[in-house]
């Protein structure tokens, strides 16, 4: 079943994309127990994300080495330690703060930490991450910083929102995400990935010039 799944994810991607690109697909596995991982995995998907970092530590070690793990949840100063190193993307770098930290332990362990930013593109008093305005001199702060490195920029849409106010949060992310290549695309900020877009409005988000999709229901249900 989860093969399937990601079979029909896969098609539905493909049909969604504007152009050419490359669309990452990484299976949100939190929650989600070893075996059912492993069938994942089995079907090819070599991404997978957490967004408990006691969690992802827990799975860690029981699961295969070049699994690539993605951190997508809010992630508190105190546990960045555990997890620098160990994940090759943290996705949710949502305050100058978390980045000092993030930066800060990198450095210590000698390694460089690939990130996202995180905008709160709905505004949602429940949501961390950057605001709007704000993005473009948290990207020129983070990018002076030594041991971190900017991949890209992501979002979560309100889940309630209807297909029209999603084409507006998209659209508007991949706008920010543009106007970001143009001023700041160097080694220390490079504009890799747009990840948006989830199992309920991975393809609205695809069709918005996402080329990362976070998908955990829709692979596991």
């Amino acid at each position: 079943m989860i093969k399937d799944n990601v079979e029909v994810i896969s098609k539905n991607i493909e049909q969604s994309k504007a152009n050419d690109a490359d669309v990452l697909l990484v299976a949100v596995s939190k929650y989600r127990d070893i075996e059912s991982i492993k069938q994942v995995y089995d079907a090819g998907i070599r991404d997978m994300a957490e967004n408990r970092v006691q969690e992802f530590l827990d799975k860690y070690d029981k699961l295969p080495k070049d699994i690539n793990w993605h951190m997508i949840g809010h992630v508190q100063t105190n546990k960045v330690k555990y997890i620098v190193g160990k994940v090759c993307l943290i996705h949710s770098l949502d305050s100058i703060h978390l980045a000092e930290e993030v930066a800060k332990q990198s450095k210590k362990n000698d390694i460089q930490s690939d990130v996202l930013l995180q905008i709160n593109i709905a505004n949602e008093a429940s949501k961390y991450g950057f605001e709007k305005e704000e993005i473009y001199d948290a990207i020129a702060q983070i990018s002076k910083m030594d041991n971190i490195n900017i991949k890209g920029l992501m979002c979560i849409a309100p889940l309630d929102a209807a297909e029209n106010e999603l084409n507006n949060y998209f659209c508007d992310m991949k706008s920010i995400y543009e106007q970001s290549k143009i001023m700041y695309n160097t080694n220390k900020a490079e504009m890799k990935y747009l990840s948006m877009g989830m199992s309920n409005d991975y393809m609205t988000a695809v069709k918005n010039g996402a080329n990362v999709v976070r998908i955990g229901s829709a692979i596991f249900e």
